[in-house]
């Protein structure tokens, strides 16, 4: 799942991203307000980690330009600011959650999924497709067991986990695999589903390849 984080601390940002990242996201980082706003006009995100305390542009400025957009994507609020009014703003402005620095990196990603889980119409914690389970701490079983994936494999299966039984196209699947500095081109998209649909031999879940739209992950058959 492909994130943006606005954070203007350095190490701060570096942290966060490294830890989201190998907690199975895809992360793009910006430490400005206006860098923000024109990724968000210009880029697909599953959801927004923002500061308030933002240079060029305030947090809440961002978040304001975003919902009159009609942009609906969650939105987690990061801050340092002990003054229940900012919270409060943020909130009234459609951030959909809160956390005050400094946080435990734990309850982030709790609070990260759940928010894209609601974002998904998604109750339960676990998804299931026949063979396969995701669990709410990103990681798969295949036939019971754990199935090992690199990062990207993982957020290919992800993405089509999250939308199975429906076309994903491949320009989707790779926003959601790269971030803007990885040097990748849409065609290479096609090892990482191939390296998945290796690993799903076997089981009755597949990668089904919809010639010139995409691809769509079935249960062939699911009784």
């Amino acid at each position: 799942m492909r994130l943006l984080l606005v954070e203007d601390t350095t190490e701060l940002a570096r942290w966060l991203q490294k830890a989201l990242t190998q907690a199975g996201f895809v992360v793009d980082w910006v430490a400005d307000g206006l860098a923000a706003d024109h990724l968000l006009q210009s880029e697909h995100y599953e959801l927004v980690v923002l500061d308030l305390s933002l240079p060029r542009l305030d947090g809440l400025e961002v978040l304001a330009r975003l919902r009159k957009r009609g942009q609906s994507l969650p939105v987690m609020l990061l801050t340092a600011r002990g003054d229940l009014q900012d919270r409060v703003r943020g909130l009234n402005q459609g951030a959909d959650d809160y956390l005050s620095k400094p946080f435990d990196l734990v309850e982030l990603e709790a609070r990260i999924r759940a928010l894209l889980r609601r974002s998904h119409g998604q109750q339960s914690q676990t998804q299931v497709l026949g063979e396969l389970v995701l669990f709410e701490q990103g990681y798969f079983h295949l036939q019971d067991k754990p199935l090992a994936l690199t990062p990207r494999e993982s957020s290919v299966l992800t993405t089509l986990m999250q939308r199975r039984g429906r076309l994903v196209s491949r320009q989707q699947l790779y926003e959601q695999t790269f971030t803007l500095a990885d040097e990748a081109s849409l065609e290479s998209i096609e090892l990482y589903v191939h390296r998945v649909r290796k690993k799903l031999a076997g089981s009755n879940v597949a990668i089904v390849t919809l010639r010139g739209l995409g691809y769509s992950l079935e249960c062939q058959p699911c009784g």
